[in-house]
Formats: structure tokens, sequence, C-alpha cells
């Protein structure tokens, strides 16, 4: 099987806003007609803050709207969104300007996976998930959830919810690392926040933070169990970085308009001088991948 993967280069909130919970033992969604093995092509990226075209400070509308067009003119299987998909998750227009310049893919039939970024809160909690559940009903009104797509599996993670071990996300989250279904031949898994960055300038100082530490720690563990190949997809930082740690590819995908961060000199020395498979670059772009 061939797997193409396109890519546009903490805490948890803990909201209480009303949500299904998932089942704790196989896939929240099932996509159906996936001839197993077959090549499949996805796209992954995020932070694209999707708002009035006007506004060129908090995002790059030009980059945004660039993008989102290359990703349906792509014609992937699936998108796997990984946070901040608009810049004020209470505001009902960044979420229109969402479906009007990714009008194209529902136009292609594209399935859309999401995941929840800090902004999606933005300008108050309860609205902003509101938002985001009605503009992504496959959701089935689950806030985290799971996807199986032939012999891939997806477990996308809510941010704002607590993800610790003995929370409810927490015991799901394991329970689902336990229970891969058989044949299963990728595990793709969703955040927002970094379980692995290089050394950030001062905006986004402190990254992965301890909670994502630790949810980095249970999946190496688990994955040394399994027979598939563990793939961690991350935004929050608006480049795009790939890195190999204990046989997992841990991916960060925040180049879908948000402004680029500035790269440290530091970060730049350790990019020659640590022994961590790396990649990183500086940019609203996007990289074919293939998986055998």
């Amino acid at each position: 099987m061939r797997v193409c993967l396109s890519i546009c280069a903490c805490v948890a909130f803990n909201f209480f806003v009303q949500a299904q919970i998932p089942p704790p033992i196989g896939p929240t969604i099932t996509v159906p007609g996936i001839t197993w093995g077959a090549p499949i092509k996805l796209v992954v990226y995020g932070d694209t803050r999707f708002t009035d075209p006007s506004d060129v400070t908090d995002t790059n509308p030009k980059a945004r709207q660039f993008l989102a067009k290359q990703v349906a003119d792509e014609k992937p299987l699936a998108v796997f969104v990984t946070g901040d998909t608009p810049f004020t998750g209470a505001d009902p227009a960044d979420w229109k300007v969402f479906q009007q310049e990714t009008s194209a893919w529902r136009e292609e039939h594209l399935y859309i996976f999401p995941t929840t970024g800090n902004h999606e809160t933005k300008g108050g909690a309860a609205a902003g998930i509101a938002n985001y559940l009605a503009n992504f009903p496959q959701l089935k009104g689950c806030r985290y959830y799971s996807a199986q797509i032939g012999n891939l599996y997806l477990i996308a993670i809510d941010v704002t919810q607590y993800n610790y071990k003995q929370s409810p996300q927490g015991r799901w989250f394991q329970s689902q690392l336990e229970h891969i279904p058989p044949g299963i031949d990728f595990v793709f898994i969703m955040d927002h926040m970094p379980w692995m960055a290089d050394l950030q300038s001062q905006i986004a100082a402190g990254l992965p933070g301890p909670n994502e530490l630790a949810l980095r720690d249970l999946v190496e563990a688990e994955a040394e169990k399994s027979r598939a190949k563990f793939i961690v997809l991350n935004g929050h930082i608006h480049n795009y970085e790939r890195f190999e740690r204990k046989g997992i590819t841990y991916i960060i995908s925040g180049g879908g308009g948000a402004k680029p961060y500035p790269i440290s000199c530091v970060a730049m020395r350790n990019f020659t001088e640590n022994p961590i498979r790396r990649n990183r670059h500086r940019s609203s772009t996007t990289t074919m991948w293939s998986f055998r």
C-alpha cells in the first residue's frame, strides 16, 4: 500500500461544553468503500485562521486561499486539519469564511477530519466549540474521536479538554491505543499542541509542555508493541517541522496561513548539531510524502 501525505508547512483548557462521548474501543467514524491496501492520498495542515480577507495582520489571506485551492486540486481522499481553523472560534463570520474558502473541498467530496486548537475557543469557549461541532457534523458531536480509513487509523485529541491519564479523554485515548483494529498499517495521532519541536523563539517558547511529553511517552511505549507505523501530527507552531524518534514520525504542520514564526539562531545550530533526524521549513507550503 502507498500513502501519499501532503503537508502544509501544553495545556488543556477543559471548557465544559456538552459533547458526545465516543466509544472506547473501535473507530468513531469509518470511511466506507476503501479498497484494503489501495493507495491513499492525504493532506495534513493547519493554523489557517480563516477570517475576513481584509485582515492581513493575523493571517495571510493570499497564502490561505492559495493553499485551500491547492488542497482541492490535489484531490486527496481526506484532509487532516491540525487545529486553529478559524481566527476567532466564537465568531460565526470566521466560520462562514472557512466554508466559503473551502467550498471546493466539498465539491470534490473530500473527507475532512479536524482537531481543536486554542483559536477554536477564542472569543468564548461555549460559542467556539458549538461553532466547531456545527461546522464539522461528521464528528457526530464528539470533540475527540477516532476514524478508520482502510488500513489507516486516526486518533484525534481535543486540546480544550483534560487528557491526563485518569481524565475521561485520557482513559479513552489509552483504550484506543490498546485496541488498534487488526490489520492497521498506519496510526495517525493528531493533537494541536506539538509533542516534539525545535527550540522556538519567544513567540512559541516552552514547547512541548509537560502534558505533551507525557502523551509522547505513552504513545512511544504502546508503539513498541504494535506492527503499525505511528505518525504524530501537530500544529500550533506556524512552520513545518519533522522528526524521527524511537521509530515514530513527528510532524508539525502549521503553515496554513497564519504568519510563520521566526526561527531562533540557537535552533538553527541545533538543526545541524543534534543527532535526532529532523527537517524544518519556515513558510506556507505543501510537501508530498509516500509511505509503502
